[in-house]
C-alpha cells in the first residue's frame, strides 16, 4: 500500500511549525508552547499508524448475460477492523451499476463484510473487472494508504437476437445432412419428377398410381434435404457513434440474430471479422458453434492498424466454397467494397446489408458541411447501384427498423433477379 499524508496531518504540521517559529522570532516561549499539543499529537499519531490488513475480492453470481440484463454482484471486504474504507470500481465502458455510485465508503467492522452490488450491461462485450481503487484512513484521519486491487473477474454480455422467421435462402447446398431442400436429385422426401422403371431401382420408390395409368412401371425422384455453408462477413473497419450507439453495434446484433437462426435450420455457420484485425471462424453447426460465435462477436472493435491499411482481399481459406456469405457493413471503407467486390468475382453467393450510418450524423443549423450530407445519400444510392449489377442486393437497414424487413428486401431482390436473368 501507497502511504500519504491527509489535509489534516499538513495542517496540523504547518500550525505547529508557524507557532514555534513566531515564538522564536518574538523571544515568547508561551506562543511556542501553543504547538506542542499538536506536536505530540502527530508524533503519537504516526507512531501507532500501521499498514491495515484488508483484503478485497468481487464475485458474480453468473458470469455470462444478456445486453441489459441485471447481474447480482458481490463485494466482499475482510481484514482489520477499519474505521473508514474508501473503494471505487474501475467499470468499463459499457458496464454500470443499477443504482448507486461506482464509489463506496464503508465500516468494516473485524469479521468483514459483504456489499451487494447490481451490474447492468448496457452494450454487448466482454467486460474484465480487474481494477479496485482502495484508501484506507485511519481513527483520526492523519494517513491514508492506497492500493489498486487486482482481479480476475470477466462479464460476458451477449447480444439480444432479434426473432426471424425468414432467412436469406442459399443458392448451393452441401452434402450433409440438413433442413434444406437441395436442387439435385436423390434420397429425400421432397417430390421432383417422375421417370421410367430402370433395374436397380427400389420397389417402394414405384409410383403406382401414375404407373397402372400409363401401363409401365413410374418411379419418384426426391430432392434430398441438406445444409448449407452462410459466412457472415462483418466490417469492422469503422463505424459511426452516437452516444452509446454506434453502427458496429447493431451490426453485431444483427451477426448474432442471423447466426442463431441458421444454426437453428441446421447450417452451417462462420463468421469473418474484416477490420483492423482480420479474424474469421470456420462454418460449423450446433449448439457449440452458436456459442463461439457469440463470444467471437462480442469482441469485436474498431482496432486501426498499419499491418492492414492496404488490405482488400480476404483469404481464400476463410471461406469455404459454394458459401452464402452475408455482409453486415455501413460502406464506408474503400477496403471493406474492394473485399465484397472481389468475393463477388470469386463467384460467392453474395448478399449485402447496408447499416446506414445516415442517422447517426446531424449537423448544427448553418454548418458548411450541409451541402456534402445532403450529397452523401446519393453517393451511396449510386454504390448501391454498382452492387446490384454484378447481381449483389444492397439493401439500407436504418436504426430503428427490424431486421427482418431488412432480410425480406433481400431474399425479394434474389427472387426477382432470378425470374429476371433465369
Amino acid at each position: 500500500m501507497t502511504r500519504t499524508a491527509s489535509r489534516r496531518l499538513a495542517a496540523y504540521a504547518g500550525f505547529a511549525s508557524a507557532a514555534f517559529l513566531t515564538g522564536l522570532l518574538l523571544g515568547r516561549p508561551e506562543i511556542a508552547a501553543l504547538g506542542a499539543p499538536f506536536v505530540a499529537f502527530l508524533v503519537l499519531a504516526l507512531a501507532l499508524a500501521k499498514p491495515p490488513e484488508l483484503a478485497v475480492a468481487l464475485s458474480l453470481a453468473n458470469d455470462r448475460a444478456v445486453e441489459g440484463e441485471t447481474v447480482a454482484a458481490e463485494l466482499a471486504v475482510s481484514g482489520s477492523e477499519l474505521h473508514e474504507v474508501e473503494i471505487e470500481l474501475a467499470l468499463p465502458y459499457g458496464l454500470e451499476l443499477a443504482d448507486g455510485s461506482p464509489r463506496l465508503v464503508l465500516h468494516v467492522p473485524r469479521e468483514g463484510c459483504v456489499v451487494p452490488l447490481s451490474l447492468v450491461p448496457w452494450r454487448w462485450g466482454a467486460f474484465r473487472l480487474d481494477r479496485i481503487a482502495v484508501r484506507v484512513r485511519d481513527r483520526v484521519g492523519l494517513i491514508a494508504y492506497d492500493a489498486l486491487v487486482e482481479g480476475g473477474v470477466t462479464l460476458r454480455a451477449y447480444p439480444e437476437p432479434e426473432r426471424l422467421r425468414s432467412l436469406v435462402p442459399p443458392l448451393d447446398t452441401q452434402p450433409f445432412a440438413g433442413n434444406r431442400v437441395a436442387r439435385v436429385r436423390g434420397e429425400g422426401i421432397e417430390f421432383a419428377d417422375l421417370r421410367p422403371f430402370v433395374p436397380g431401382d427400389r420397389v417402394r420408390r414405384v409410383n403406382w398410381r401414375v404407373s397402372a395409368r400409363r401401363g409401365e412401371l413410374y418411379v419418384n425422384e426426391q430432392h434430398p434435404e441438406r445444409n448449407s455453408d452462410v459466412v457472415l462477413f462483418l466490417d469492422s473497419f469503422t463505424e459511426v457513434r452516437r452516444e452509446r450507439e454506434s453502427t458496429l453495434d447493431i451490426a453485431v446484433r444483427a451477426a448474432a440474430s442471423l447466426a442463431h437462426e441458421y444454426l437453428e435450420r441446421r447450417d452451417r455457420v462462420g463468421i469473418v471479422g474484416f477490420g483492423g484485425v482480420v479474424q474469421w471462424l470456420l462454418p460449423s453447426t450446433g449448439r457449440t458453434q452458436d456459442y463461439r460465435i457469440a463470444d467471437a462477436l462480442i469482441t469485436s472493435e474498431v482496432t486501426f492498424s498499419y499491418a492492414l491499411k492496404d488490405v482488400d482481399v480476404l483469404p481464400p481459406r476463410s471461406l469455404p466454397p459454394q458459401a452464402l456469405v452475408v455482409a453486415l457493413s455501413p460502406l464506408l471503407d474503400e477496403r471493406s467494397m474492394l473485399a465484397l467486390s472481389d468475393l463477388r468475382a470469386r463467384g460467392f453467393d453474395l448478399a449485402v446489408v447496408d447499416v446506414s450510418p445516415l442517422p447517426f450524423v446531424t449537423l448544427p443549423p448553418g454548418s458548411p458541411d450541409a451541402l456534402a450530407l445532403r450529397l452523401w445519400p446519393l453517393w451511396r444510392e449510386a454504390l448501391r447501384f454498382q452492387y446490384e449489377r454484378l447481381g449483389v442486393p444492397v439493401i439500407e437497414w436504418t436504426e430503428g427498423s427490424p431486421l427482418a424487413q431488412a432480410i425480406e428486401e433481400v431474399s425479394a431482390f434474389r427472387r426477382h433477379a432470378r425470374r429476371a436473368f433465369g
